[in-house]
């Protein structure tokens, strides 16, 4: 049997006997999304990382005019917190009090648990007789539980100053949504004018300069969370967050960046634990074991999320045939280990992957040498041909091929990618040399940027002109397993996962410098239990 949901409960799962439940098809009624917050509540609120007994939430408060964010002032103060049943606050299930003060800039971070399993929620926060937005969130259904579907907002790459965020606002006003999963580069770290919409500041950042210190790194975020787009996504649904290179610092690695300099930057360690402190406390995000944040989160038998870390424990990045050497790394030995075990034994359906780098190849003027045999050791010619971009797990053929030969050796199937990073919008089958070009191991959907700068813009040319469409043709005709690509459009994608399916549709924004700007479907592609190879959509229905 198929139990039915009322409008406020997208999760609700009736007990551990009731069959299955849908998860989609509903409008979420009370709670209107939130906007920008005046007084001691300016910067929002937002919850993550829903279990099935939980959720974190997370504010921030301006108690007095001078504890303004990276500023190190203000009192230690008392923040109320509650959890309702419902939009008016009438019906509180859970209550407490977190402290705060200057050592975490004033953000208040809230582990709930002891909730009900798959059930809608409405929170907020109070100080001083005053009470912040309410925002509503989810927790999971049961592990075992049988789930008809799943429905994700998908964004990644949000620069300030290259537009609003109408990418949000349009995730935030569909109302079907029961989580966004966000793939990192939530911030950038430039000064202003560094990187804007193609050569313009749309709205310039604050600090105006680039973000080095621990104070630089909190304004920035607690810039970002003022706005209004913004905040509406946070306070509607939970978020599943990880983080990419601007966190910190452009082409991160390990031990270093490429956008930092030690001679007149200080030590990297020192910009990395600011950024890294200020990030954890302005995000809802779960930390584990030595401050790892690759962590795995289960939507009854459905689907499993595996949110990865591409930067903290990556080899400094490569070129040529180096990118082949197996002692270089993208995920690190430990979080392999665990990535691997973890497609190998869920017993989800679908085992989908948070990847804030693409993964499929991309293949560019050179055939892979495993296809042109001794003749491309020869010529020098990395495993898998010349890679456009080593930034990508292109450049770390060994882990990719390690991951894939795996799961195919374990018979893992129905992985799917979910990647950001790259501003553009993909499709792609996951191929290798084991695989071959028409077996491919997973897929793989790419999220276009929220705004960030991508093929067009760095031309100088309008969306959709000849050149860009040229390299998308170029790029699906030396690359079969990519199944489509465009490279102009700005926006999110919204994946459905159903028992038969997964199935990503890409909307692109008509202009990403109006806070207004409408949005329009430009693609639908899904793939199918069982398989990896794509399929190509129609428009979903109105």
């Amino acid at each position: 049997m198929t139990n039915t949901l009322d409008r406020r409960t997208l999760l609700r799962v009736a007990g551990a006997s009731a069959g299955t439940a849908a998860l989609a098809g509903v409008t979420l009624a009370g709670g209107a999304p939130a906007h920008a917050a005046d007084g001691a509540f300016q910067h929002g609120v937002a919850s993550g990382d829903p279990l099935p007994d939980g959720v974190l939430l997370w504010t921030r408060l301006t108690p007095t005019a001078e504890a303004q964010p990276g500023s190190g002032l203000g009192p230690e103060v008392g923040v109320t917190w509650q959890v309702a049943a419902d939009p008016d606050f009438t019906t509180v299930v859970a209550v407490g009090t977190q402290h705060t003060g200057p050592a975490s800039d004033h953000t208040v971070k809230v582990v709930v648990d002891g909730l009900a399993q798959a059930t809608t929620y409405w929170y907020r926060f109070g100080h001083n007789g005053g009470w912040s937005p309410a925002g509503r969130t989810m927790t999971a259904p049961p592990v075992e539980a049988e789930i008809d579907r799943l429905r994700l907002g998908v964004v990644s790459c949000a620069n300030w100053e290259a537009g609003f965020f109408a990418a949000y606002r349009h995730l935030a006003e569909r109302g079907d949504l029961n989580l966004v999963v966000h793939l990192g580069d939530y911030l950038y770290e430039y000064g202003s004018g560094e990187f804007d919409a193609g050569g313009t500041v749309v709205r310039p950042v604050r600090p105006a300069h680039e973000v080095l210190t621990l104070a630089d790194y909190r304004i920035r975020h607690a810039l970002y969370k003022t706005d209004p787009d913004l905040q509406a996504l946070h306070a509607a649904v939970p978020w599943v967050i990880t983080w990419d290179d601007h966190e910190v610092a452009n082409d991160q690695w390990s031990g270093g960046a490429e956008n930092h300099t030690p001679g007149t930057e200080g030590p990297f360690a020192d910009r990395l634990a600011a950024a890294r402190q200020a990030y954890l406390e302005w995000m809802p995000v779960r930390v584990g074991v030595n401050g790892a944040i690759y962590r795995r989160l289960r939507f009854g038998r459905l689907a499993e999320l595996s949110m990865l870390d591409l930067r903290t424990y990556r080899s400094q990045q490569a070129s040529g045939t180096a990118v082949d050497d197996p002692g270089r790394t993208i995920t690190g030995d430990t979080q392999m280990s665990w990535l691997k075990a973890g497609l190998a034994t869920s017993s989800a359906r679908w085992k989908l992957v948070g990847n804030p780098v693409m993964i499929a190849r991309v293949d560019v003027g050179a055939l892979p040498a495993w296809l042109l045999g001794p003749l491309g050791a020869l010529l020098g010619i990395p495993q898998n041909g010349a890679a456009l971009n080593t930034d990508q797990w292109d450049g770390y053929n060994a882990d990719r091929n390690e991951l894939v030969d795996y799961v195919r050796a374990t018979g893992t199937r129905d992985v799917v990618f979910l990647t950001g990073d790259i501003h553009t919008s993909w499709a792609n089958e996951v191929t290798t040399r084991s695989t071959g070009p028409n077996n491919p191991a997973a897929a793989e959907f790419v999220v276009p940027s929220v705004t960030s700068d991508n093929v067009n813009d760095f031309l100088g040319l309008p969306a959709g002109n000849a050149l860009s469409a040229l390299g998308a043709g170029l790029l699906r005709s030396t690359n079969p397993h990519v199944r489509w690509t465009e490279l102009d459009g700005h926006g999110y994608g919204v994946l459905e996962v159903t028992r038969e399916r997964c199935r990503m549709d890409w909307y692109h924004l008509a202009d990403r410098t109006r806070a207004a700007s409408t949005s329009r479907w430009v693609a639908g592609w899904s793939v199918g239990a069982g398989s990896a190879k794509l399929r190509k959509e129609g428009a979903p229905p109105a």
